[in-house]
């Protein structure tokens, strides 16, 4: 009797650590597969939650995302180089990886301007970032032209080229991968996405009264650009912000597309 009851309190025990072992496997695989992506931008990103948004993506492909985020409304890149908050959310290390958005008119100015005032502090961004993360990858969120173009800005006194929407793009799409070829980065092509919506679907309002900013819709288009940027992958998700269940779906093949059959021009894809 004292053995039967033995051998039923041992296997009650050896149950207890395989359920705890099981346990403990299933808790470290979860934080294995979490990921950390620091943002640091402006209202283009923080504008309709967009970080949330490719956080509620990757949710929907069980994936646990943590998000840091420093986007004060219309800072440049050379203000963020400066920002106290920035070096305290780049030194706590371990970001996966880093969304850099510039403000949205600089990257269209003159070649000249953009050297000094954008390419300069997007490099010393990107050191600073690799000295506490060496292992992050960081990703330049290139932005979409005004709905109207840059004609009111006082640069298109002297630089006309961004006075129209399709030249305030083409300028924005050229800076932003340069951006990201100079520091072996990788470009979310967001404006190209953008600029195929307004000819597919010119009825759907991707831009807020202003011109400017992003819709709901807009803002998912960027951040179906930025989840397929960093997983490279076709996917389904049911999150659809709110959106009719064809435009979320609109959106997101469109994302698809515009990033994977562009895995070279964005750097992602290199050269061989």
């Amino acid at each position: 009797m004292k053995n039967q009851i033995f051998k039923s309190l041992a296997l009650g025990i050896f149950a207890a650590l395989l359920s705890f072992s099981a346990s403990a496997q299933k808790t470290n695989a979860a934080a294995t597969d979490s990921m950390r992506i620091l943002f640091i931008g402006n209202s283009y990103t923080y504008f309709n939650e967009l970080p949330q948004m490719v956080k509620k993506i990757a949710a929907t492909q069980n994936i646990a995302v943590a998000i840091g985020q420093v986007t004060p409304g219309g800072y440049y890149l050379r203000q963020h180089i400066k920002n106290p908050k920035v070096f305290e959310e780049v030194k706590k290390g371990n970001w996966n990886y880093v969304v850099l958005q510039e403000q949205s008119q600089a990257p269209s100015y003159s070649s000249w301007e953009v050297q000094s005032q954008t390419f300069a502090p997007a490099r010393s961004l990107d050191s600073l970032i690799h000295r506490y993360n060496p292992s992050a990858k960081v990703i330049f969120y290139m932005t979409w032209g005004h709905r109207d173009g840059d004609e009111d800005s006082l640069q298109v006194k002297k630089y006309p080229l961004s006075g129209s929407y399709l030249g305030m793009q083409m300028r924005l799409m050229t800076s932003y991968l340069e951006m990201a070829y100079q520091s072996d980065a990788w470009c979310a092509p967001v404006g190209i996405a953008w600029m195929k919506a307004r000819e597919q679907r010119p009825k759907f309002n991707l831009y807020m009264p202003d011109g400017s900013h992003p819709t709901v819709g807009g803002s998912y288009l960027a951040a179906n650009v930025i989840f397929t940027t960093i997983f490279q992958h076709r996917y389904q998700t049911s999150f659809t912000a709110g959106l009719a269940d064809d435009d979320a779906q609109y959106f997101r093949q469109l994302a698809e597309e515009t990033v994977l059959t562009n895995l070279r021009l964005i750097n992602i894809e290199k050269v061989k």
